[in-house]
C-alpha cells in the first residue's frame, strides 16, 4: 500500500476503535436513538456544506433509492443496533462482534448468488459462528436478559451493515464517495428521527455532549466513511474491510484500559476465533501458499 493508504488505514482503525467510547458519552446524553439520528444528520450536513465550500459538485444521478437502502441498513440499522448494545455489553464485546461483519457480508453475497464461498471461507464461517457462541455464552459478567438483548442488538446491527455493504457494492458502483456517504447518512438520520417519539432524549445535554456529537458526526462518520470508500477503490474491498480487525483490537484495548471492562479467558479465545474465521473468509491467511509448500504425496 502507498503511504497515503497506510495513513488512512491507521486513521480508520483509531477513529472507529475510539468511537465506541464516544458512543457511550453520546448515548448517555442524547439516548441511543438521538445519538444515531443527530450523529447521522450532522455527518450528512457536514459533507454537503464541505462540498459547497470546496465547490465540489455532487452528482446524485444514480438515484436516491439506493442511498435510502444503504441509509436504512448500513447507517440506521447498524448504528441503532450498536448504540443500544454498547452500554449494555461494553465497548470490547460490541467491537468484537463488529469484526463479524466481513464474515456476514460474504455469507449474504453467497445467498444472493453474487459470489461463491471457497472452502477456506466455509471453514471461516464455522469458526466465526463458534467464536460468537463463546463470546455470548461464556462472558465474564452475569448472563442477564439485558446482556443477551444487547448481544442480539449488536448482531442485528452487524447484519444490517453486511446487507448494506453487499447492496452498495452492486447498486452504487461508480458513485462518488462523498455522494454515497452524505446521502446514506442523511437518509439514516431521517429514518431514525421518528423513533425519538418512543425513545426521547433523556435530559438536557451539556455543552461537552455536543462536542462528542460533533466528533461522532464530523470525524468518526463523515470523514472516516469517505476515507473508507476511497480505500475500497485504491486497495480493494477485501483489504479495506480488514480494517475491522484493527478496529476490534483498538476498541478492546480502550475498553480494558480506559473503562476496565472484564473479558473471560474463553471470550478472548472466542475473539481470536472470530478474527481467524474472518481472515479465512477474506482470504487474508496464506492458505494457498501453505498448500503449495506442502510436500507432494
Amino acid at each position: 500500500m502507498k503511504i497515503k493508504d497506510v495513513a488512512s488505514y491507521v486513521f480508520l482503525a483509531l477513529a472507529w476503535g475510539f468511537s465506541f467510547l464516544v458512543i457511550l458519552k453520546a448515548v448517555h446524553a442524547f439516548g441511543w436513538v438521538g445519538a444515531v439520528a443527530f450523529r447521522s444528520l450532522v455527518a450528512g450536513v457536514t459533507l454537503v456544506l464541505a462540498a459547497a465550500l470546496l465547490r465540489r459538485r455532487m452528482d446524485f444521478g444514480f438515484g436516491l433509492f439506493p442511498l435510502a437502502v444503504v441509509g436504512a441498513t448500513t447507517v440506521a440499522g447498524q448504528l441503532l443496533g450498536l448504540s443500544y448494545a454498547t452500554p449494555r455489553i461494553g465497548t470490547a464485546m460490541a467491537a468484537i462482534l463488529v469484526a463479524s461483519i466481513p464474515m456476514l457480508s460474504m455469507l449474504i453475497a453467497r445467498l444472493w448468488n453474487i459470489e461463491r464461498i471457497p472452502p477456506q471461507g466455509v471453514v471461516g464461517l464455522f469458526l466465526g459462528l463458534a467464536g460468537i457462541v463463546m463470546l455470548v455464552g461464556f462472558p465474564a459478567v452475569a448472563v442477564t436478559p439485558t446482556f443477551v438483548l444487547g448481544c442480539a442488538s449488536a448482531l442485528f446491527g452487524c447484519l444490517c451493515a453486511a446487507v448494506g455493504s453487499v447492496y452498495a457494492s452492486q447498486r452504487l458502483k461508480g458513485a462518488g464517495t462523498w455522494e454515497i456517504t452524505a446521502g446514506s447518512f442523511l437518509w439514516g438520520g431521517l429514518f431514525s428521527l421518528p423513533l425519538l417519539a418512543a425513545v426521547p432524549v433523556p435530559g438536557t445535554p451539556q455543552p461537552v455532549d455536543y462536542v462528542y456529537l460533533l466528533i461522532l458526526g464530523c470525524v468518526m462518520s463523515a470523514t472516516t466513511y469517505v476515507l473508507y470508500f476511497r480505500l475500497v477503490s485504491t486497495i480493494g474491498p477485501t483489504r479495506a474491510i480488514s480494517v475491522e480487525f484493527a478496529v476490534t483490537v483498538v476498541a478492546v484495548l480502550v475498553g480494558a484500559f480506559a473503562l476496565h471492562e472484564p473479558l473471560s479467558a474463553l471470550q478472548v479465545v472466542g475473539a481470536a476465533t472470530i478474527v481467524c474465521g474472518c481472515a479465512l473468509v477474506l482470504g487474508l491467511l496464506p492458505v494457498r501458499l501453505l498448500a503449495r509448500l506442502r510436500p507432494a504425496a
